[in-house]
């Protein structure tokens, strides 16, 4: 995989957006699992499942919050940013089998803290299942040294 080059701070501007879309099948959902511990039956146990409000398995909305962490760390603002903050809020439960669109948008930039807010979201289809707002820290550009 080739690493795209990190964007100085200074290139960014309001408005600017990236999007990534990933499909939510039964070998992430374990596999997230065994990652993060959580082996709550609601997302691996598909009789425990139906018996729940749910009707089936869910994904763990951990796991969608990563495909923003995904997002932010690799396209927008990309390698080298660190993610500082995250205010979330969970719409509407991810089945497995879904695809999910994840998209982020620069709202404010502030030179002085190096810090770059964005509005993010994430949708299975029409269908909002996760809202956010993230602040991350991007690097400037080097200046060169008077001489």
């Amino acid at each position: 995989m080739t690493q795209k080059a990190p964007i100085p701070l200074e290139d960014f501007r309001v408005g600017q957006s990236a999007e990534i879309t990933r499909l939510v099948d039964d070998t992430t959902v374990r596999a997230f699992a065994e990652v993060s511990g959580d082996h709550n039956p609601l997302h691996l146990d598909e009789e425990f499942a139906r018996r729940t409000p749910y009707r089936g398995r869910i994904a763990h909305g951990a796991l969608i919050a990563s495909y923003l962490s995904a997002l932010l760390g690799n396209e927008l603002p990309g390698p080298g940013s660190i993610f500082v903050s995250m205010d979330l809020g969970f719409r509407s439960p991810v089945r497995i089998g879904d695809t999910v669109r994840s998209r982020a948008e620069v709202i404010s930039i502030d030179l002085k803290s190096r810090m770059i807010e964005l509005s993010c979201s994430c949708k299975v289809g029409d269908t909002e299942v996760m809202t956010a707002r993230a602040s991350v820290m991007v690097r400037t550009r080097k200046r060169k040294s008077a001489e």
